[in-house]
């Protein structure tokens, strides 16, 4: 089902999240009418291979966030290590080397947080696979909002910990296994002509 009312979705995960966007983003529309944000938990220690990693599974142009760019839609961007992503109200990006959240940096609270702000209704929200609790605060934000949101069934989860904490807080999100999650996604990335 088609949703022309969303702009952009952000994606969060920690361990095994990488399996899962193997299988989500080849399933997204080219061209697609939204914006793509991911947030993967990764050491800070040295550059991430992220974007390549996941431009080779994905006919969409996969890029690393830079600070002040603008949030354009038809790409996947990937937050680079050691940095917290926010997504400003003009729909710019911004980069912040504040406190870890959850132990980490980027946090998926922190970059669902502020695009709940910035994109209010027209944002979807995704939590997948990973051993804490990061993102479902943010995921709360996000259907507080009025955007969607969808979380990875916590059976098929690697780590079941951060799928299980969003689900015990957020109401109306859908879980969903991996190969219908990737079906919702394509259908809310669907270009339409009520865009």
């Amino acid at each position: 089902m088609a949703h022309p009312n969303i702009d952009a979705i952000v994606i969060g995960g920690s361990a095994g999240a990488l399996d899962v966007l193997g299988v989500v983003l080849p399933a997204l529309p080219a061209p697609c009418a939204v914006a793509v944000v991911i947030v993967i938990h990764l050491p800070a220690s040295k550059p991430s291979q992220l974007p390549a990693v996941l431009g080779a599974r994905t006919a969409l142009p996969v890029r690393e966030i830079e600070d002040k760019v603008p949030v354009a839609p038809g790409v996947v961007w990937v937050a680079p290590p050691g940095y917290h992503v926010l997504v400003e109200r003009d729909h710019t990006f911004a980069l912040s080397v504040d406190e870890l959240v959850h132990f980490s940096r980027p946090s998926i609270d922190v970059l669902f947080e502020s695009a709940a702000e910035a994109y209010g209704a027209r944002l979807a929200g995704v939590l997948l696979t990973g051993a804490n609790a990061d993102g479902a605060r943010g995921l709360l934000a996000i259907e507080n909002a009025g955007g969607l949101c969808f979380v990875q069934a916590p059976a098929t989860a690697v780590a079941r910990a951060m799928p299980e904490a969003a689900l015990a807080r957020v109401g109306g999100a859908r879980s969903l296994p991996v190969p219908e999650l990737a079906a919702a996604l394509a259908g809310v990335a669907q270009v339409t002509e009520a865009r």
